[in-house]
């Protein structure tokens, strides 16, 4: 962990047969509900079935979306909760559930205050495509977004000594006859374990690496890589679905454009790195794209480029403003050059188009006109300053948009759209908040915005 920060995970002999709520899942959702549980004055337990702690969490780069902040304003950004909701309900092709939505927008701010209140400061900026403001916050340090906030959450978690369990997988969900969740089965330690609850937290995450859903609803993207942890199965989708919880929108799944796949494991290049100002060229070095359209746009106009994916480009400036570069280049996926025809040498680009493109696109920079693709945001720096970079990127299975169905309270709903009286859900394995596409920077936002209310729902629930 950052900071020589290392959490240690509770000791399974610890493991005790009833709490107050039970959390599955340790990823941002599962700390944050944790945290805000705990207080209320609440006992809560994380139980997370791999031995790594943060899930699909870790694998996020970009930041975290908020409008009408303290942090924008600072940085002369004027927003507000109407522009973000009406340009996440576009880019989601205007399917996204507006109840969840609108809760969403309107509580973001809070959740980047409730972050700083914890000292985890979210207090620069910056965007991702289909936004039209700046509103992706992440630290000053710009450091990945996702490592950081689940260290930080940690060291919260530890300092109130909340119980994290992990290689504890839930197997089922427990109910009274009424159909009230009242706890878990799990195995631990290899032995079957039933704990007793007065509520459960769904924060599982999604099913980008769980090929039997992903054929079951997807069979068309059989054969593309995931970006996702290998944990990302879709059990909590399935251990709702077990006590009569509602799916939605299980067929929408994201196909993130840019994924570094010419290794053994495929990694996600963030939107941060084309929303500090890279483009994108083909393999002949011209661009095709507004690089900051939303994700389904853009991935479509790569795999429109006949399967030999695209490549990032950029310089010096840029990458001195997405630090995740350094890690991508840690692990051999830059390739650096000190002049463009050199850069386009090394990449491989056939063709002598590359330097023309870059001056072409530094002019549409200067004139803040991009005349051939009309892209408007993430043009505050040129591509002047060498050494210059490129990454050669394709499209992957990237974010899951279906799940369960919740309320904008986070109770999981049942076919008859009534409440399953103690069982909540938040993060990825929620349904209906993306619509048909998620915009870059509201994972993250979900996961803090949805944890916090389902510790608070709890709350108020388990006191009524």
């Amino acid at each position: 962990m950052a900071d020589g920060f290392k959490f240690t995970p509770s000791n399974p002999n610890n493991l005790a047969n009833n709490y107050d709520v039970i959390i599955i899942g340790s990823g941002g959702a599962g700390l944050t509900s944790a945290i805000q549980a705990y207080e209320l004055g609440l006992n809560p337990v994380i139980l997370e079935k791999m031995d790594k702690i943060g899930g699909n969490t870790t694998r996020a780069s970009s930041g975290m979306n908020a409008a009408e902040t303290l942090v924008q304003l600072k940085h002369k950004v004027v927003d507000s909760f109407e522009d973000f909701y009406a340009e996440t309900y576009k880019g989601g092709g205007e399917q996204n559930n507006q109840e969840l939505l609108k809760y969403f927008t309107e509580h973001s701010a809070l959740a980047i205050d409730w972050l700083s209140d914890h000292n985890i400061e979210l207090d620069d900026l910056t965007i991702t495509g289909g936004m039209s403001k700046m509103r992706t916050h992440r630290p000053s340090s710009m450091a990945a977004i996702g490592g950081f906030l689940v260290t930080e959450l940690l060291k919260q978690v530890a300092l109130d000594n909340i119980p994290l369990f992990t290689n504890v997988k839930v197997d089922a969900l427990l109910t009274d006859d009424d159909g009230v969740v009242t706890g878990v089965k799990a195995t631990a330690n290899d032995q079957e374990v039933v704990i007793s609850g007065k509520a459960v937290v769904l924060a599982t995450g999604g099913f980008g690496a769980g090929k039997d859903l992903l054929a079951k609803y997807r069979p068309d993207l059989d054969g593309l890589n995931t970006t996702n942890q290998p944990g990302a199965t879709g059990d909590g989708i399935k251990l709702a679905t077990a006590v009569g919880a509602k799916l939605v929108d299980m067929d929408q799944v994201q196909v993130h454009p840019t994924v570094q796949q010419d290794t053994d494991h495929a990694f996600l290049i963030g939107e941060a790195v084309r929303g500090e100002g890279a483009i994108l060229v083909n393999n002949e070095g011209q661009r095709f794209v507004n690089e900051l359209d939303t994700r389904k746009n853009v991935t479509a106009a790569i795999d429109g480029l006949g399967g030999t994916g695209a490549y990032l480009i950029f310089d010096r400036g840029i990458r001195n403003r997405a630090k995740a570069i350094d890690f991508y280049d840690s692990i051999g996926l830059v390739k650096t050059a000190d002049s463009l025809p050199e850069l386009a040498e090394v990449t491989g680009l056939t063709g002598n188009h590359l330097a023309d493109t870059v001056a072409t696109w530094n002019q549409a920079v200067a004139d803040h006109n991009d005349a051939d693709f009309n892209r408007t945001t993430g043009m505050d720096r040129d591509i002047a300053s060498g050494p210059f970079y490129s990454i050669h990127i394709a499209p992957a299975v990237h974010y899951t948009m279906g799940g369960v169905a919740i309320n904008h309270k986070t109770e999981v709903q049942n076919e008859s759209g009534q409440a399953i009286q103690g069982l909540y859900a938040a993060g990825e394995i929620v349904g209906g908040l993306h619509g048909n596409n998620r915009i870059g920077g509201n994972s993250i936002a979900e996961t803090i915005i949805f944890g916090r209310q389902a510790g608070q729902q709890v709350f108020s629930y388990i006191n009524a």
